[in-house]
């Protein structure tokens, strides 16, 4: 988080691919420093918890053969997690 508050204040109009969300361990809250004070000016990526959304469901069957509704309920997870922390 440290780090994205430093790159936001060098480059406070360039927009910005944040990695880490997710799977990798970062949280919304870690993701806040890298946004325009607008809520503007960051990509989050999420790759893998979106693409294997479908593995974290209790009913792996069903998810299997559910997988882009899975991965569309973890984007919008992950998008309203974001928005609650700006």
């Amino acid at each position: 988080p440290e780090v994205g508050g430093l790159l936001r204040k060098l480059m406070p109009h360039s927009m910005l691919l944040v990695p880490g969300y997710g799977a990798q361990g970062a949280t919304a809250k870690d993701m806040c420093e890298y946004f325009n004070s607008d809520g503007l000016g960051a990509v989050v990526n999420s790759s893998r918890g979106i693409i294997c959304a479908w593995k974290n469901e209790d009913d792996i069957e069903y998810a299997a053969n559910n997988y882009a509704e899975c991965a569309r309920k973890a984007a919008i997870e992950m998008i309203d997690s974001l928005n609650a922390v700006r």
